[in-house]
């Protein structure tokens, strides 16, 4: 770490902090969402869900898109800025793992929920489990974003050790 510039460390610092700003941006908004808006369409399911249809409610899909792809992209950014700092590097790593993992978790079972939710809302009917499976969705997304909450805490050393390298 002794051939580290002063732009190298300013580099990482910037980046590493816009990482942690867009993740914390990032679950204040999933923790609105958590609070807020589940409750509101998984209170009176079928009824409750067309706070979901496209068109007739609230689409956040476009939002969660944008909002991913550009965290995505600053996360990795600050791993290549941070490269150079092994400690540091190797956490921004693990801490990716566990992002990834979360990401491939909500991509293959909170989205599908959610779009299958909303079809339900589209159509006559209701099921008994149809409780069950929403109960189920938002107990595990408890669960998901106090792991995105820890994954955003879990940047703050490092870079406390970034700007200790000045």
């Amino acid at each position: 770490m002794d051939s580290l510039t002063t732009t190298y460390v300013t580099r990482a610092e910037i980046w590493l902090g816009i990482t942690i700003l867009l993740y914390f941006l990032m679950n204040g908004a999933q923790i609105f969402e958590t609070f807020v808006f589940v409750p509101k369409w998984a209170s009176s399911p079928p009824d409750s869900l067309k706070l979901l249809s496209d068109g007739k409610g609230i689409s956040l899909k476009v939002f969660w898109i944008i909002f991913h792809s550009l965290h995505e992209a600053a996360f990795i950014l600050a791993i290549i800025f941070c490269w150079k700092i092994d400690p540091v590097r190797n956490w921004l790593l693990i801490l990716f793992v566990v992002h990834a993992s979360l990401r491939i978790w909500t991509l293959s079972f909170f989205a599908p929920n959610i779009i299958h939710f909303q079809k339900i809302a589209e159509l006559p009917g209701f099921s008994e489990d149809l409780t069950q499976k929403i109960s189920l969705w938002q107990t595990l997304n408890y669960v998901r974003v106090a792991i995105f909450v820890a994954v955003s805490l879990g940047f703050i050393p490092l870079l406390i050790k970034i700007f200790n390298l000045r």
